[in-house]
């Protein structure tokens, strides 16, 4: 697998990539470094573990609660829930550590490993450094002190966190929403009893569809990735709104009672604006990424809000966000970050917020979402390349200086490696959706060519 940790923890194909091996390993390691660190000083230490509905999560839970109790931590399973409840529930019970298996919006066969630090917070990197190194010591045969006796973890089921979350998530929510119908889409998986209930208690009339979780289902044809089906059960049913999850539901799209797609950057514009005018965006600011639209910067700017820039990634907002103490984030995904009520992109409070608005303005999303115009943006991600070589390589620079002159001033150009998947995204914007199509592709080409 290379270097085991990405952008967002480890992934694999679960029983190829991600074995129960490795998810075992990596727990052991992740309470040897955490106990190295200080962190279960002067107390037992406690692990919060949950999952998505994949199947192969059923058996990488028991690897991962099997490492954490041979390595004398006391394991709370609170079953198939969202990421964002994970890391909720780390913080609010006190726990040390909080383990999510989820692939996020990856197709089934694909499964994830995700740590939390104590408080719900994502693991630092150096932190995930040394867990690696940890395991890579341990598989290669160096001994570890292994508790035993009254040493060793004990594992208890925590039904009550499935309420605990949604009861959070209820009592953030500046107002109700009576009057209003939302369509849910919980992309079969970890929010599909969640993201309806919290709805349903906060006053919605709840539709749902991708509900129905089997293990093999998450993600198919529906979600946050798939949008059609959506868009259509919000026509049909003569809905104000349609929210759609990913498989782990720490993101949120939505869509507008006549069934169009609102981005993440259009949900952070509008929930900006609540904010603003609530009084809670601190400093006045919203964090967004290098690939948030441009026509979300103009309209930050006309709307005197201040936007900064990180790199692509939740964790790189989050990180801006604890630096200077900012209140609102997110990515155009849909990963939104209310940092106030959640410490990662939490799709069914975004969700909820979204509604939340659209409640107390009495205005349509549509008009809402309004506020910004989406330039053009046209996104080719081109697989079987090496990825490590894209800032290296002279003849994609060369490519990409050309793109840049010929968009000018009005459009823009961003090539990245994925940091979750083998592939490379080109994403191209400009005023004009034909030439970003044209300029995307024949970027596309020059890095098959130059990476392949």
């Amino acid at each position: 697998m290379g270097r085991l940790f990405g952008t967002d923890g480890v992934r694999g194909v679960a029983n190829a990539d991600l074995t129960a091996e490795l998810a075992l390993g990596l727990s052991v390691a992740a309470a040897h470094v955490l106990a190295e660190v200080g962190t279960f000083e002067g107390h037992r230490p406690v692990a919060v573990v949950g999952r998505d509905p994949r199947a192969s999560g059923e058996f990488l839970e028991a690897a991962v609660v099997a490492g954490l109790a041979s390595a004398g931590v006391d394991v709370l399973r609170v079953g198939v829930l969202p990421t964002p409840a994970v890391a909720y529930l780390t913080g609010s019970l006190g726990a040390d550590l909080g383990v999510m298996l989820s692939a996020s919006h990856n197709p089934m066969p694909d499964n994830g490993v995700k740590f939390f630090a104590r408080g719900g917070h994502k693991l630092a990197d150096e932190l995930e450094d040394r867990i690696e190194s940890t395991y890579h010591a341990h598989e290669s045969g160096e001994p570890w002190q292994r508790p035993t006796g009254a040493g060793v973890g004990r594992v208890r089921t925590y039904d009550e966190g499935f309420d605990n979350y949604v009861a959070h998530l209820i009592g953030v929510l500046p107002n109700r929403l009576d009057g209003l119908k939302v369509v849910i889409d919980g992309a079969h998986g970890a929010a599909a009893r969640v993201s309806p209930e919290a709805f349903a208690r906060a006053g919605a009339e709840v539709v749902t569809i991708g509900t129905d979780p089997d293990g093999l289902n998450i993600n198919h044809e529906c979600g946050s990735t798939h949008l059609d089906k959506l868009r259509a059960a919000v026509v049909e049913h003569g809905a104000d709104l349609g929210v759609a999850h990913d498989g782990d539901a720490d993101r949120c799209l939505a869509v507008d009672g006549a069934g169009a797609e609102v981005d993440g950057d259009q949900i952070l514009a509008v929930l900006a604006l609540a904010m603003r005018d609530a009084g809670t965006l601190r400093e006045n600011t919203v964090v967004g990424t290098v690939m948030s639209n441009l026509g979300f910067k103009l309209a930050m700017e006309r709307e005197g809000v201040q936007l900064v820039e990180t790199a692509v990634g939740d964790r790189y907002v989050l990180e801006e966000m604890k630096r200077h103490g900012y209140a609102l984030g997110g990515e155009q995904s849909g990963h939104v970050i209310v940092l106030d009520h959640a410490t990662t992109g939490d799709g069914t409070l975004t969700g909820l917020m979204l509604a939340a608005r659209v409640s107390a303005t009495g205005r349509t999303l549509t008009d809402l979402a309004g506020v910004m115009e989406r330039l053009p943006q046209v996104l080719v991600n081109v697989r079987d390349v090496d990825k490590s070589r894209v800032a290296t390589s002279p003849e994609l620079a060369a490519a990409v200086g050309d793109a840049e002159r010929e968009l000018g001033a009005t459009g823009r150009v961003l090539l990245r490696p994925s940091g979750t998947e083998p592939l490379v995204r080109v994403m191209v914007e400009a005023a004009d959706i034909e030439q970003a199509r044209t300029v995307a592709s024949r970027l596309a080409d020059v890095v098959k060519s130059a990476l392949g």
